[in-house]
Formats: structure tokens, sequence, C-alpha cells
């Protein structure tokens, strides 16, 4: 499958939900630009960009079964939906694991490895900074401590106005 064929599955799988699909999508955009702008091979931007699409997945089973969206709970849930949710999409084996390894700790700001990792963090919570208000203060400990790419830096200050 293409990713704009995946990125239609996941607007349909999201039923409705104006806030989750718009987050998805923005998300989605943020690391697209933030690998191509980085010069990511194209095997680890597909990752990257199918994991950005699915990254919340979790969020309406979470609402239902925990009464919140919490980082934590996606992080437990999202990695078993995904691998079902891309079972049909032609994906390799590896490609589906690595999505669901990154869909599965993408609320996790330890241990990074990989620029597909790296990059959808970064995209997240740029995402997550504007739709959320963060404080200056916050978005500069990010950059600081969290953003590895020139992009990403680039693109978070800007959206953030610091």
């Amino acid at each position: 499958m293409k990713i704009a064929e995946i990125l239609k599955k996941m607007i349909t799988f999201s039923n409705g939900n104006i806030h989750d699909i718009d987050h998805l999508i923005k998300v989605w955009t943020y690391a697209k630009t933030i690998g191509e702008l980085e010069g990511l091979d194209p095997e680890t931007q597909f990752v990257l960009e199918v994991a950005a699409i699915t990254h919340d997945i979790a969020c309406p089973l979470c609402r239902e079964k925990y009464g919140n969206a919490n980082g934590k709970y996606q992080e437990i849930e999202g990695a078993p939906l995904v691998t079902e949710f891309l079972s049909d999409t032609g994906m390799t084996t590896e490609q589906i694991s690595r999505v669901a390894y990154l869909v599965g700790h993408h609320h996790t700001l330890t241990d990074i490895k990989g620029m597909d990792y790296q990059i959808l963090i970064e995209a997240d919570y740029i995402v997550n900074a504007s739709e959320n208000g963060y404080s200056k203060e916050n978005v500069e400990n990010f950059v600081e401590k969290i953003v590895k790419t020139q992009s990403g830096r680039e693109l978070t200050r800007a959206v953030m106005s610091c």
C-alpha cells in the first residue's frame, strides 16, 4: 500500500473523530517534512510516515478502557493494534515490527534509537505543543534536551515563536 492508502485507512479507522484525524495529519506532515529535510533514505522515510499516521491508533481504545488517552496507555495498547491494522497493507514483517515499536514508544523520550524514532518524537511534540499551548520554557527545554535534528529545531521554534 502507498502512504495515501494507509492514511485513508487510518482516517476511516478514526470513525469521524475530527480531533484525532487532524492530529494524525499534522504529525504526519511534520514527520514527513523533517524526514525529507534531514535526507532520510526511502525505507526509513516510509516507516516514519506510517508510524506518524498510526501513532495514536490506541487513543479510542484507551479512552474507552481507561477513561483517558494517557501516553503510557497508548504505548501499551498501540503496538498490538497497529500490527493488526497494518497486516493487510503489503508491508513486510520487519516494517510492521518497526512501526509497532515506534507506536509503542512514541511517548518515551529516553533511549531514542533511529532517526525514524527521533523524528516521530519531534513531530508529535510540535503538534502537542501547539494544540496544548505549552509554555515557551517547556518548548525551549524540549529543544535543548530532546531535539536532535536541525529541521526539528527550526520548525519547533518557528511554530512556537521561540
